[in-house]
Formats: C-alpha cells, structure tokens, sequence
C-alpha cells in the first residue's frame, strides 16, 4: 500500500495569443521555474476523510478544509468560496474516475505554493494538473468540465520548456519548442501589482465581436515569427504588432502607452490584459532599467531567464 504521494506542477506565462488562442490562434507559453507541489498522506481508517491545507512560500497556511469521501461533502471550510471551488474540482475528478478515492483510508493532502498567489503564476492550474495525476484523469478535461479556460496553462503545468499551444476544434494540441532567444539578457519581467481575473478577461474578450479567420491567422504568424526571431529589434516590432492588435480587438489601452509611456524599451502584457506580469525589454543596463521601472512604483523585476524554463539546450 502507497503511504505518500508527491505531485508537481509549473507555473505558467503567455507570451502571445492572448485571448485568441481561445478561438484556435497559436499562442507561445512557458513554463515557470518556480510552482506548487502537492503531497498526499494516506492512513487505513475506518471513518475515511480528506483533510486538506495549503501553504504560501513563507510556510504560511493560508487554506484549510476537510471533506467526507462518498460525496465530497464539506465537514470544514463551507463558508470560504475557495473551499466550495475545491468541492467541485474533486466531485468532477471523480465524474472521471468512479474509483477515485473508494479505498477506506482517511487522507491529508498538503500544497504548497513557491510564488506569492497574487502574482497569477497558475496557482489554479498547476493544482488542476496535480489533483488530475492523482486521480488519474486528464488535467484538460477536468479544467474545461469546472474552470473552463483555453488549457494553455495545463500544458505549462507539465511541460520542461516552452510551448507552442493551439485549440484544434476545441481539442487542446500542443507540443514544446525551442525558443532560446540570444538576447535573453536583454528581456525582464515586471509584477504590475494587481492580480487579474483570467475569467473576467475572457468574459471582457467574448463580449467584443468574435475574431475572423484572418485575425487568428495573423495572431498565429506573430507568435511564430516571435519563436524565430533572432535580434532583439525586430522581436520588439512583433511585440508591438502584436500589442496593437489585441488593444484594438478588446479595445483595451497597451501598458506601455498607459503606464510606460516614456520607457525606451518594449513593454508587453502576459495574459489577461490589467495586472499580473508583464515582459520588457532593453538596449540598457540591467540596473538602469530596475531603476526606472522602481520610479514608477515597480518592486518585482526578475530577469527573464530566472523565472521562465527556456529551452532545454539553451546555453548561457
């Protein structure tokens, strides 16, 4: 009998395709370094229970619930709407799977986050990914039967390097690629101090008309041109392309011109558009450009290289 179980899943940010990968535009993705592992403990027991808690980086718990096995039903935690999200992430796991958790054995299981929850890294989705390898499910099936989203970040939550992501008919397809930019020094990455709402964002995105098959195509011709590019020059031209677009499809300023408007470099939005992390570039020193952006009220500035798995021949 398996006594403990360790799961682990990366954290997660889009690059391009933003929004229109949801209507099948190929969008570039990578894996974090850093993400969330999640234990489980199992002991025989005659009154069968899951107790769960989640840690933050500093060790702090920050989550706490308990739930019976045969429904899922909350002996602890109803009132916290986390609690109630958790209820339905297990009862769809075991939608899937019938035998999910049938075996008299009382449970702990036990996460624990390496990056603040407020940076949007993918706390739901690399939970998603380690609560699907438990149950022996598909990841994909159980976020689009609960979430729901385009899947991008459950490819991330598995992947070792970068990813070239795409809906097929609504089927996720996805394959990792060698993006390993030799201007990587040159590429930083900004906490714009408020953590967005992915589901807000999509719900903003499919209120504006749907995208045709020439925007998607478009979309899909930067994130490709954005792999390949070789200088740190022409991939500020993509990003800025890019930028224009999807600000004139969901009729959102670009942070750059909202916020940044006087910086030298190119300043991208990653995901959701209004928060979270956003990439930038520069011709400058490293110093030079925290200083800048920390005038502005900056405080996380992390080298692109430092948070993001690149390809895996990526030599320094």
């Amino acid at each position: 009998m398996i006594n403990e179980q360790k799961f682990y899943g990366h954290g997660k940010l889009l690059l391009s395709g933003e929004y229109f990968v949801l209507d099948g535009a190929e969008a570039l993705a990578f894996p974090t370094t850093v993400g969330q592992s999640m234990k489980v403990k199992y002991r025989k027991s005659y009154n069968p229970t899951l107790k769960w808690e989640s840690y933050d980086p500093s060790g702090k718990k920050w989550f706490d619930a308990e739930f019976e096995f045969w429904r899922f039903k909350m002996l602890k935690g109803e009132e916290d709407p986390n609690v109630v999200v958790l209820q339905s992430i297990l009862q769809q796991a075991r939608k899937q799977n019938p035998h999910f958790l049938r075996d008299e054995m009382a449970i702990e299981v036990e996460t624990k986050l390496e990056f603040p929850m407020e940076w949007g890294l993918g706390s739901s989705s690399s939970l998603f990914y380690n609560i699907a390898q438990w149950a022996y499910i598909s990841p994909f099936e159980l976020l689009s039967k609960t979430m729901g989203g385009s899947g991008y970040d459950i490819a991330c939550a598995q992947a070792m390097g970068p990813v070239l992501y795409k809906l097929e008919k609504g089927v996720p397809a996805w394959k990792t690629v060698d993006f390993a930019p030799t201007f990587a020094d040159q590429l930083f990455l900004i906490y714009l101090g408020k953590k967005q709402n992915s589901q807000q964002g999509i719900e903003h995105y499919r209120k504006k008309s749907t995208p045709d098959k020439e925007l998607i195509k478009t979309v899909s011709r930067l994130t490709r041109e954005l792999m390949i590019c070789s200088d740190l020059s022409t991939f500020e031209d993509i990003l800025l392309d890019h930028e224009k677009l999807i600000s004139a499809h969901i009729e959102l300023p670009m942070v750059k011109s909202e916020k940044f408007s006087d910086y030298w470099g190119m300043v991208k939005s990653l995901g959701a558009w209004g928060g979270d992390f956003a990439l930038v570039t520069t011709n400058r020193e490293p110093n030079e450009t925290r200083e800048y952006f920390n005038q502005k009220g900056i405080d996380v500035f992390i080298p692109f290289r430092e948070l993001v798995r690149l390809a895996p021949n990526f030599k320094d």
